[in-house]
């Protein structure tokens, strides 16, 4: 359980209902600063409703939320949260170039510092390449890549990615975890949502989500460790009261 000094991101019993239907149910969680802590849950499971409304995209019908001590939804907080949603919002009619210089005047970043980022994030997603090309030309794995260099521009205190690394090949998707752990260990706060489990292994600690349940929370060792399981997989079945 994180410091009370060193908490970034906490729910206390945070329910969503949508017409009545309770989507989320209770969630109470605490992230740390400087950590990478996964959702892990199949689709459906209610991770992408929780990151939204923990990046103040949507309120909780009840319950509290609260990024950096301060309570959320808040319109100010979004200069210090890099988020990527699951779908690609991007200008498709404009260039990858025209993307990023859009979003970078979106967070008061311009000139040299802004050519400099642009170059930095292209080059971390292996699409420097492609920076003028049309983004409608683009593959759906490039559209996720050029999503998470828009949501890491502005340098984000802390970052939500929603499923991140669909439709990316695996040397890809290796040197964006790899900086993600560089990202961590200069001070970004990160939280991520999977369902593939290999990479819920990378993560400090798991939050496990079924049927907007959280069902566990602890590292993925300690998950292991507490089920008896080989892998997290098992270890996602065991707390979901799937035994075989």
């Amino acid at each position: 359980m994180p410091k009370e000094n060193d908490i970034c991101i906490q729910t206390w019993d945070v329910i969503r209902k949508f017409d009545g239907k309770a989507i989320l149910h209770n969630i109470s969680l605490s992230v740390s600063k400087r950590e990478i802590f996964g959702l892990l849950g199949p689709s459906g499971s209610g991770k992408t409703t929780l990151v939204k409304l923990i990046a103040g995209i949507d309120e909780a019908t009840s319950g509290r939320i609260e990024m950096l001590d301060t309570p959320m939804p808040k319109l100010a907080m979004m200069n210090r949260i890099g988020y990527m949603a699951q779908s690609d919002a991007l200008y498709t009619e404009l260039s990858a170039k025209e993307n990023l210089e859009f979003f970078g005047s979106l967070f008061g970043l311009r000139g040299e510092k802004l050519k400099k980022r642009m170059l930095e994030v292209m080059e971390l997603v292996n699409l420097t390449p492609h920076l003028k090309r049309s983004v409608g030309a683009y593959s759906g794995g490039m559209k996720r890549r050029l999503s998470l260099a828009i949501a890491l521009l502005h340098e984000p205190e802390v970052l939500i990615l929603d499923e991140p690394t669909v439709g990316i090949d695996p040397v890809l998707r290796k040197s964006i975890w790899d900086e993600l752990g560089n990202l961590s260990r200069r001070g970004t706060t990160i939280m991520i949502t999977t369902h593939v489990m290999d990479e819920a292994d990378k993560c400090h600690r798991l939050g496990m989500v079924r049927d907007g349940y959280l069902i566990a929370v602890g590292t993925p060792e300690e998950l292991k460790e507490q089920t008896g399981s080989a892998n997290i997989e098992e270890a996602f079945l065991f707390y979901g009261g799937v035994h075989s």
